[in-house]
């Protein structure tokens, strides 16, 4: 009989201390897959979130860039990884709700990932070139118009934010123009300040920057007011424009089968995150929406 307890009480032990690295998270870095070239909105928020994450959370956050077929790539990397809450997925309505509509995936949106938080907002710029003549959003319209069919425009590829806001912007001011698809529209924002390409229909947060230091021209802010940290750019409705009304929003994941304690501990992270004041300033000045 002692020598069964003893048994039974090393088995207990060991089954104790197998047992207690799974319920240590994280206790290893973790990467947040980015679908998009570094430089650009998506990548901004990602690395604007992760480093006070990591302070609560107590493990580094890596930001992996994993581009190609509008943001299609790097979020199936993450809805095949590992259901342990290492490998996260950020992105917004164009990689986790437009793609599935218009390409064949390898994966299913729903089935396949799990919504951690939903992140900032971000409302559009309409954005040229100085190269481009024209001094107002109407003005603009009228300089597309005249040169139909040449006037190209940037997008981070078929069915991204970029692409659907233009296409967009071409239904409500009945203007044709060729898209020029890249990996991000970081690549794209440094081509229209290179004067490669002629506008964008951009994020605010991607192409502020380059507004105030006058390497672009901005004709409008697609939202219903003025953004606070660029007061002097017009809402499209100011600008004669009121039915372009488009912003994106963002949000973190995971795939499907992440315990739901590690998305609860994900989850609590992030909101400590964007309730920082130093957090809020920033996506602040680049125009963001804090999420209610």
């Amino acid at each position: 009989m002692t020598l069964l307890r003893i048994v039974a009480g090393c088995v207990l032990l060991w089954g104790g201390i197998a047992a207690a690295p799974a319920q240590v998270y994280p206790s290893r870095p973790i990467t947040m897959v980015v679908p998009f070239a570094a430089g650009g909105p998506v990548d901004t928020v990602a690395r604007i979130l992760s480093e006070p994450m990591r302070a609560t959370l107590g493990q580094s956050i890596i930001v992996e860039n994993v581009t190609g077929a509008a943001g299609s790539i790097g979020v199936g990397r993450v809805a095949r990884a590992a259901p342990d809450g290492y490998t996260l997925s950020i992105g917004h309505w164009s990689t986790h709700v437009v793609n599935g509509a218009i390409y064949p995936l390898p994966y299913d949106l729903l089935r396949d990932l799990e919504p951690i938080v939903l992140l900032p907002s971000n409302p559009m710029i309409v954005v040229s070139t100085n190269a481009v003549p024209a001094k107002s959003l109407n003005e603009f319209v009228g300089w597309i118009k005249a040169n139909e069919g040449k006037v190209s425009a940037g997008t981070a590829g078929a069915g991204s934010a970029t692409h659907v806001a233009g296409v967009y912007f071409q239904n409500v001011t009945g203007t044709r123009f060729q898209f020029v698809p890249y990996r991000g529209t970081g690549p794209a924002l440094q081509d229209l300040v290179a004067g490669q390409i002629d506008f964008i229909v951009d994020q605010a947060s991607n192409s502020l920057q380059h507004v105030r230091d006058g390497k672009i021209r901005a004709y409008a802010v697609t939202a219903g007011a003025r953004l606070p940290s660029a007061p002097d750019i017009p809402t499209v409705a100011e600008a004669g424009l009121p039915s372009l009304d488009i912003s994106v929003w963002y949000g973190l994941w995971a795939p499907k089968g992440t315990p739901k304690e590690i998305i609860a501990r994900l989850n609590a992270a992030a909101v400590q995150a964007l309730g920082e004041p130093t957090v809020r300033q920033r996506f602040a000045e680049l125009g963001l929406d804090m999420p209610p």
